[in-house]
């Protein structure tokens, strides 16, 4: 073991498996009292899967809202897939974790940021093309994100 032991990957793959743990709990059960989430993930990304209109409105990143209307939710190993309304037109989207920039649940004020190393300091020796993701806990309210909100689409 030449390298030692890469911190930043091992916590990428916890918070991505926690993600994945809490949507699983979700599609067996539902959303508990007031939790609801609000997920930022990247519309690039090469596995995410959603309606041509909404990769062309947000070119770069989307944030979407799972609580008073969702269906359909799919929970896998690598990512899920989810049924939302836009303005009454229900729209399937598939989501890769590896996608999600940020996973927020603003009624027990919880979030995780996935930072790439461009948003870091050029100090770690590791080159940018090598370097994960990596996460770190945020308070909701710092969430620089458009915030898609269904309501603003209900007639």
């Amino acid at each position: 073991m030449s390298g030692g032991i890469d911190y930043g990957n091992l916590m990428h793959r916890a918070m991505r498996g926690l993600i994945h743990d809490v949507l699983a709990g979700v599609q067996a059960s539902g959303l508990p009292g007031e939790h609801h989430f609000f997920i930022t993930f990247d519309t690039q990304h090469p596995d995410v899967e959603l309606a041509d209109w909404l990769s062309d409105r947000y070119p770069g990143e989307m944030t979407v809202v799972m609580q008073h209307w969702y269906d359909d939710l799919e929970v896998n190993d690598d990512g899920f897939a989810v049924t939302l309304n836009f303005g009454d037109a229900p729209e399937r989207l598939y989501i890769p974790y590896d996608a999600i920039k940020t996973f927020v649940d603003p009624s027990v004020e919880f979030g995780l940021r996935f930072e790439t190393h461009d948003e870091d300091d050029d100090e770690d020796p590791t080159p940018p093309d090598d370097k994960p993701k990596r996460p770190r806990a945020v308070e909701p309210r710092q969430q620089d994100a458009e915030v898609v909100r269904l309501d603003s689409f209900r007639k």
